[in-house]
């Protein structure tokens, strides 16, 4: 896999397989349904199905992966691996989805093992966002944070990180490995954005007091995603704001 540029989130379109751990261990007895807001293995795999065809993914396979404990290397077992590696094949799938959080080396090592676009829930949350955003405050905090998860994927995990850059100028040394150059390229980015955040605060702090000199109350609609805020708004202002039966449809305020 190259790294070819500082956005590296998969594409929004093409079939893909949806993995849903469930560690044994943290769920001792999964038909106790008394517990205060339990939720399902399934309900839980169904959510990300949702969370994927939200994007255009189109779903090909999905399954609950019962584990006893995580393997620091792959996460799943060797067995799962070549179980899952050999429905890749027959599914035809370019991407894959652990409903759950993978370390760099944990998506290297499946990634180099399926042959596939490995991504977790967070960046497939990213994903979602980064489609979904449609203010300048949204669309830079979007980056931000898929900016500061791409920096945390740079713990050589890609093939090509050993190789070696010619140096700039008669004093640039053998140059600098490939995983430094895209940390300083991230950094800088990172540095840019939350100046412009800073930047977009300060309006919105001064569009705020002057809201605060209108002697009216100020309502807010808060729940989980989907729970019908936008619909309700609708309802109450009579406004046209998009308003979908499809998680994280609405995204800004």
């Amino acid at each position: 896999m190259s790294w070819n540029s500082v956005d590296h989130r998969p594409a929004a379109t093409g079939r893909c397989i949806i993995l849903h751990p469930y560690l044994r261990i943290f769920n001792p007895n999964p038909d106790r349904l008394c517990i205060p807001n339990y939720r399902t293995p399934d309900s839980q795999l169904g959510e990300c199905v949702r969370l994927a065809e939200s994007i255009d993914l189109e779903v090909a396979d999905y399954h609950v992966i019962k584990l006893n404990k995580i393997k620091p290397a792959t996460y799943f077992g060797s067995g799962v691996v070549e179980e899952i590696y050999a429905q890749i094949s027959d599914n035809h799938a370019k991407i894959l989805i652990v409903d759950g959080t993978l370390s760099p080396i944990q998506q290297r090592n499946i990634e180099r093992a399926w042959k596939v676009k490995v991504i977790d829930r967070t960046a497939l949350i990213l994903e979602i966002f980064g489609a979904r955003a449609r203010t300048k405050e949204g669309k830079l905090q979007v980056e931000l944070a898929a900016l500061n998860y791409q920096r945390s994927r740079l713990v050589r995990s890609w093939t090509h990180l050993e190789r070696q850059r010619g140096g700039h100028g008669f004093l640039g040394g053998p140059g600098e490995r490939q995983i430094e150059t895209d940390r300083r390229i991230i950094n800088k980015r990172i540095t840019k954005l939350r100046k412009l955040l800073r930047e977009v605060r300060r309006t919105r702090g001064l569009h705020r007091k002057a809201r605060h000199s209108v002697p009216f109350p100020v309502i807010a609609l808060v729940g989980y995603t989907n729970a019908g805020k936008s619909t309700l708004f609708n309802a109450l202002t009579r406004a046209d704001v998009i308003a979908k039966d499809q998680l994280f449809q609405t995204l800004d305020p």
